[in-house]
């Protein structure tokens, strides 16, 4: 009874790590796809942005995030917003700026700026007026954080998320729910900087689904090789 119990239970634990691997390549085959699709987006040639007769296009995560666009109107500098940054050059803010054009008004994230200088009066060489030309990548509004990460107070003009619906609700304007990540461009002044977009997407899973399978064919070689040991004790 015992032998049966323990086999049992082995077996239940061997499918359930040879189940945990199978998902694992299937992630990875996911994520590889994702990342074919990403870079063909980022490196093709951007294309134009406007919006059509019934307004801003409805950009999804799968299908258009980091697209690459180009799209031309006029900063809204007085309604700036300074959402929290942690960047390859540190710790600082990205500066989310409205930018009104024919067709409507879209957020541009037009890039880092470190904390001394996130007043705008700090950098008033880079608030670019009259018309300006923005190629970028469509990014999708960030309503949630990572773990630990704090909610945006607009009460105290506090940001974290770069959450898009909420800074147009507190800057008392319209945009769709994406906003562009502004490409580098020389800025009088040199801030803020864009380019900095992370297009960087782990892919662990294969190394994960190795392990999983290595685990079960261990656990499953090892309880053979037991009893395989207990038979030939018993023939003694």
């Amino acid at each position: 009874m015992r032998r049966l119990i323990a086999f049992f239970a082995v077996s239940v634990v061997v499918l359930a790590l040879t189940a945990l691997g199978v998902w694992q390549v299937q992630r990875l085959m996911w994520k590889t796809a994702l990342i074919e699709t990403v870079n063909a987006r980022v490196h093709r040639a951007p294309q134009p942005l406007v919006a059509g007769p019934g307004g801003w296009p409805a950009f999804t995560p799968a299908n258009d995030e980091y697209r690459r666009v180009t799209l031309s109107g006029h900063f809204r500098h007085d309604k700036e917003t300074q959402v929290y940054a942690l960047t390859d050059l540190g710790a600082g803010y990205w500066v989310m700026t409205p930018l009104e054009t024919a067709g409507g008004t879209v957020i541009i994230n037009r890039g880092y700026v470190p904390t001394e200088l996130r007043a705008p009066e700090t950098r008033a060489q880079g608030q670019v007026p009259g018309e300006v030309q923005v190629t970028g990548l469509v990014r999708m509004s960030q309503d949630k954080g990572w773990l630990f990460s704090q909610p945006n107070d607009p009460a105290k003009d506090q940001w974290f998320l770069r959450d898009v619906a909420q800074i147009a609700r507190a800057r008392g304007v319209s945009t769709p729910n994406w906003f562009i990540d502004a490409e580098a461009a020389t800025v009088s002044g040199g801030w803020p900087r864009g380019g900095l977009t992370v297009v960087r997407f782990t892919n662990n899973h294969l190394v994960y689904a190795l392990t999983w399978f290595t685990l079960a064919a261990g656990l499953a070689g090892g309880s053979l090789w037991l009893v395989r040991r207990g038979r030939k004790a018993e023939k003694k």
